[in-house]
């Protein structure tokens, strides 16, 4: 059963749900935290109500936000660039992703505004240099993210951030898929559309670095936590490598959907 983050006159809450159509509807537990939920722990408050709620971004508090870049053959070609030789890692702040039907913001300092279509992995159980053969015994389950980049700061510098990380620019979500109930990664295809229109899919097996190397490469340097997010890259398709380049305007709908795993929708608007 999937896991969400809503928001209620409560606060956040964590929930899970059995019916994809109807997850307010049909929450089963609820907790103050990813880790307690995993625990079976609510603290004593059962189901909270849904009532008024909303989907938000599934982040834990504290959760680490770990990207990775070039990690699709044909993204990697389109953009100019070899094949890595190691993950190439960038990081995105809690404050640049938004959650389902939320607004990415188009920033006034651009208008190169281009979307990225990923699989994200949630740790479940955290560590440090874990072993690819031990790899996924780690994951929780996937959700949709939008690497939404502001394309002409993204090239300021070698460094990808400052491209990354503006404010409401990126999203995630609608929900996290367990891992026992989604299928291989490899068997998952994705799609983004612009208005509706197809702008990228791609069968997940096309990674340059598969996801357990990517937990065994990422857990060497840092120690994994419950909640923390490791985005696998996108596939070929983004708006600045085509010719002529094409991004994203206020008004327009973008979505990210995996098979097995849901649609992540959302609205741009003008800052």
């Amino acid at each position: 059963m999937p896991i969400a983050r809503i928001l209620n006159t409560n606060g956040p809450t964590w929930v899970q749900f059995d019916n994809q159509d109807n997850p307010l509807g049909s929450v089963t537990k609820s907790a103050s935290s990813l880790a307690a939920l995993m625990r079976d722990d609510s603290g004593g408050d059962g189901t909270r109500s849904t009532s008024g709620a909303r989907l938000i971004a599934p982040l834990e508090e504290g959760a680490r936000i770990v990207c990775i870049g070039l990690n699709y053959r044909a993204h990697a070609a389109e953009s100019g660039h070899a094949e890595p030789a190691r993950p190439v890692v960038f990081f995105r702040t809690r404050e640049s992703l938004v959650g389902p039907e939320e607004a990415m913001i188009l920033p006034q300092e651009s208008e190169r505004f281009d979307w990225e279509g990923e699989l994200a992995v949630v740790i479940g159980k955290g560590g440090r240099r874990i072993a690819e053969e031990d790899a996924m015994d780690h994951v929780l389950g996937y959700s949709c993210l939008n690497d939404g980049s502001i394309r002409d700061w993204q090239k300021h510098t070698s460094q990808f951030g400052p491209g990354k990380n503006f404010d409401n620019s990126g999203a995630i979500g609608p929900w996290i898929a367990l891992a026992e109930d989604a299928a291989e990664p490899g068997a998952m295809q994705l799609t983004t559309k612009r208005n509706g229109t197809i702008v990228q899919q791609s069968g997940v097996h096309d990674l340059i670095f598969a996801i357990p190397a990517l937990i065994a490469y990422v857990s060497t340097f840092m120690a994994l936590r419950t909640g923390d997010i490791i985005a696998t890259g996108t596939p070929s398709g983004v708006g600045g490598a085509r010719k002529p380049p094409v991004f994203l305007s206020a008004g327009d709908e973008i979505t990210v959907e995996i098979s097995g795993i849901g649609t992540l929708r959302n609205p741009v608007i003008a800052e």
